[in-house]
């Protein structure tokens, strides 16, 4: 038995400016599996139900469930009959047959019909068949569609007539060779018929399907389908009594003329739910179908796609838990009979994973594939393997998760399985890089090579398999490696550029969300946050529809993150708070909710100075650490930040010192290591070591320059800035400000903005204090850096900082009270109370 590890990572979202601008991973996840999986999950075979009773005395006790027919498909063979007997007029044919075939085909090709949620099942109940056929009249005069059906209905009046009515199916079909052939040899006169459907199209296919499972079933089967298809149609008597007065208790049953036999015969049918005979062992998988569909991700519209996705109609994102409700109703459908579909047990497997249930999921896959490939061999055994390897590393088995995907590979060439082969090596690749630590084996076995070989094989492999959808993610992947390593953006927009024309012309939806996260991060680096803002609402306005729900929760709290920069941590807050319920329920994206939820609480604690708050957020935190490097990072520059806010600079610097070396030896994203170095300057800056911080800020600044992360660029020069400041270089800094206040101004953070209007005060006022006392200039530079401290102020107040705006009110109550001002001055150091007053209430509150 493997290790019991719960998960600890998850959604890609920083609450500090540097999250924004990081790099998603487009990976491939549950919800890629192939279509050969499809093909798996399709071909599954039939347990049996140790809940089923059957000792029990009671005659409804034993329920074998029928393999394909039930009630409903008995009332569509009396549509379909109906049809055969012409009596259907001729505007009223294409309504009829538009209302079958919608049952008989799948919901993705049968067309938009079938949307409820419900599916197959409540859609061929007696009062659709009702809306869909008493607004038509038929050949007879007087008499509705809905009139002839009900005739035809209530005509298998006995056991014996249910036989008679699917022998009499064979009249609706041309007689096969034979058949024609033994006509011809007695010469025999060919009557005027029914309508006669070709055996090879859909009405034909369905009718002697219908009669071979007929012919197939056993007395016990036949009698179930008999009483469901008497309950089926009871709701119709009173109306049939009401078009035929002569009808009695006959009704029921030709043979029953007597009432103590009615009794008998039908009161258990009356009495008892037999709703449950509605749905066959066909039925039942395809509900299972859908269940994993919904579950896993895929797309009823896309199914033999290979890369899949799908939209939830509870909750319009991917790859949720199904409710408690319907999971219940699931469990009672499939409980009623003897025997369960394998496919149960894989629905109960992505359950228990979603839930964090590790033991119970495991068990439920081993079930499910050693009862559907006991009598294969090792034809599928790659993907037991793949879903083995992505459950150990959703519950953070790393080591056996490797292990796990190196066999899968292995077992895809032994079996010549391109989709699985394909997949496995991208997902190896994915996972390297996001655990380079830990995956740091993988490379050195050669399963991969280096990243740029990898990404070049798998293209090569994705063309020639004509998988579209891994084709596009590794555009996708060649675009975030160039940007995580520094190298040319043109090259990222133009392997992005690639990946949306690709699918766009094999229309491959489900990679457009990493498409549109991937821009926003590029626009991000860009220092363009109103495109990046757009593209992001973008994505969760317009297209959710073919996101999962991970991938929705990131761009949520992505977007969250970007409305917390603007001051609106309020707003951020509630966005977070309203999310769908439905992506909740799955554990690993509840825990990058909560994570992300109280990175938020963190940043806005320090903003408003309460590092009693800060100190049990970042505890909460540190408690259960993700293992994903973009949510482990901005924990770690907040720890760093609640140093500095309590004067700890020599502990700050040792958690800094820690971090970068990890940062280096996993050759991390290159934007973490510029935002570090940043940091260490500041640090160093504040510490009194002026020079030391120099040489890094200069460092920092030519990296970001070169990566052209532009956010990144001018942090590093203002805290340059700040250091030519502390070295009296003030001319120096002041051209430096000048040149980078209005693109700083474009990336729409008010932190940022605040601290560059604050240096540019300092360096004024620096410049004012090497002049002659008096002087026009010196009162020039004052007025200017008194107007620069105004702008700083309402910065850091449209951003909720309560250090800054007190720093700057500080800052301009000396100035103003060294210039004689004293009015001006005093209000100033009220306004400063008036700041400290309001933020310690709402401390108390």
């Amino acid at each position: 038995m493997q290790s019991l590890r719960l998960s600890k990572s998850h959604p890609r979202s920083f609450c500090i400016a540097v999250q924004i601008q990081a790099i998603p991973i487009v990976a491939p996840g549950p919800r890629d599996l192939m279509n050969a999986h499809t093909k798996v999950l399709r071909h599954t075979a039939i347990t049996p139900n140790p809940n089923a009773d059957l000792t029990s005395e009671e005659p409804d006790s034993f329920w074998s469930m029928s393999r394909y027919l039930n009630a409903p498909k008995l009332g569509l063979l009396a549509l379909i009959s109906l049809y055969g007997d012409s009596v259907v007029p001729t505007a009223a044919i294409v309504p009829l047959l538009s209302f079958v075939v919608s049952f008989l085909l799948p919901q993705a090709i049968a067309g938009g019909r079938q949307s409820r949620e419900e599916g197959y099942f409540s859609a061929s109940s007696i009062g659709d068949i009702r809306e869909a056929t008493i607004v038509h009249a038929s050949g007879i005069p007087g008499r509705t569609l809905w009139d002839l059906f009900l005739k035809k209905l209530w005509e298998v009046n006995s056991f014996d007539q249910l036989h008679v009515f699917f022998d009499s199916l064979g009249l609706l079909l041309p007689k096969s060779p034979e058949e024609a052939q033994k006509d011809a040899d007695v010469r025999h006169l060919s009557l005027p018929g029914p309508i006669r459907f070709s055996r090879n199209s859909l009405f034909g296919v369905f009718l002697r399907r219908a009669q071979l499972e007929f012919t197939r079933m056993q007395l016990h089967d036949i009698t179930t389908l008999w009483k469901s298809f008497v309950f089926y149609r009871n709701p119709t008597l009173s109306t049939w009594r009401r078009r035929n007065p002569g009808s009695g208790q006959a009704s029921y049953d030709i043979n029953d003329r007597q009432e103590d036999f009615y009794l008998v015969l039908y009161r258990d049918t009356m009495e008892a739910d037999h709703s449950r005979g509605y749905n066959s062992v066909e039925d039942i998988e395809k509900l299972l179908d859908f269940q994993r569909d919904r579950m896993q991700g895929f797309n009823l519209q896309d199914r033999f796609e290979v890369f899949i996705t799908t939209t939830d109609s509870c909750n319009l994102a991917t790859g949720n838990r199904i409710t408690e409700d319907m999971q219940r109703q699931l469990t009672e459908m499939i409980q009623a009979g003897t025997n369960v579909p394998a496919l149960f047990h894989y629905v109960n497997f992505l359950d228990a994973w979603k839930c964090g249930d590790y033991p119970s999921s495991f068990d439920n896959l081993h079930r499910f594939y050693d009862y559907t490939m006991h009598n294969r061999d090792r034809t599928f055994y790659q993907y037991a393997l793949l879903n083995l390897a992505i459950l150990q590393k959703d519950f953070g088995c790393l080591p056996e998760a490797v292990t796990a995907m190196r066999e899968t590979i292995s077992a895809a060439r032994e079996n010549k399985d391109l989709g699985c082969l394909n997949f496995s090596l991208s997902w190896l690749h994915h996972l390297s890089k996001a655990y380079p630590t830990e995956i740091h084996g993988t490379q050195k076995g050669g399963v991969l090579g280096n990243d740029r070989e990898a990404l070049v094989f798998m293209k090569a492999k994705a063309k020639e398999s004509g998988m579209w959808g891994l084709l596009s993610t590794t555009f996708l992947s060649e675009a975030g490696l160039a940007l995580v390593n520094g190298e040319s953006v043109s090259m990222a927009l133009e392997n992005i550029t690639k990946a949306s024309y690709l699918s766009f012309v094999k229309n491959v939806p489900s990679t457009v969300a990493g498409e549109l996260r991937l821009q926003s991060s590029v626009f991000s680096r860009l220092g363009i946050s109103c495109i990046a803002c757009s593209l992001e609402e973008l994505l969760l306005e317009c297209h959710f529809e073919h996101s999962s729900a991970e991938e929705l929760l990131q761009a949520l709290s992505k977007r969250a993150c970007e409305m917390a920069l603007k001051g609106r941590h309020g707003d951020a807050l509630v966005r977070m708070e309203n999310i769908d319920p439905g992506i909740l329920r799955t554990l690993k994206h509840r825990q990058c909710w909560r994570t992300c939820v109280d990175l938020l609480h963190l940043q806005h604690a320090l903003h408003r100075d309460d590092l009693n708050a800060a100190e049990h957020f970042l505890s909460q935190l540190q408690a259960n650490p993700p293992s994903d490097r973009e949510l482990s990072f901005p924990i770690m520059v907040l720890e760093v930040n609640v140093q500095l806010r309590q004067q700890n600079y020599s502990n700050a610097i040792l958690l800094l010192e820690k971090h970068a070396g990890e940062l280096q030896t996993e050759n991390a994203d290159i934007l973490f290591r510029v935002f570090l170095m940043t940091l260490k300057a500041q640090i160093y800056n504040q510490a009194g070591l002026a020079q030391k911080a120099f040489s890094i800020a200069i460092r920092a600044a030519c990296l970001a320059y070169e990566a052209r992360l532009l956010p990144s660029l001018w942090q590093a020069v203002i805290v340059l800035c700040q250091v030519l400041n502390s070295l009296q270089e003030f001319d120096g800094g002041l051209k430096l400000l000048r040149a980078i206040i209005p693109q700083a101004l474009e990336c729409e953070d008010c932190e940022l903005a605040g601290t560059a209007f604050s240096a540019l005060a300092d360096t004024h006022i620096g410049i004012a204090g090497k002049m002659l006392d008096g002087s026009i200039k010196q009162k020039e530079h004052m007025t200017r850096g008194l107007g620069y401290l105004e702008m700083a102020f309402d910065e850091y107040a449209r951003g909720n900082l309560l250090r800054g705006q007190c720093e700057m009110l500080a800052k301009k109550a000396t100035i103003l009270h060294l210039n004689g001002d004293l009015v001006l001055a005093n209000d100033c150091a009220a306004r400063y109370l008036a700041i400290l007053k309001t933020a310690d209430d709402e401390v108390l509150m």
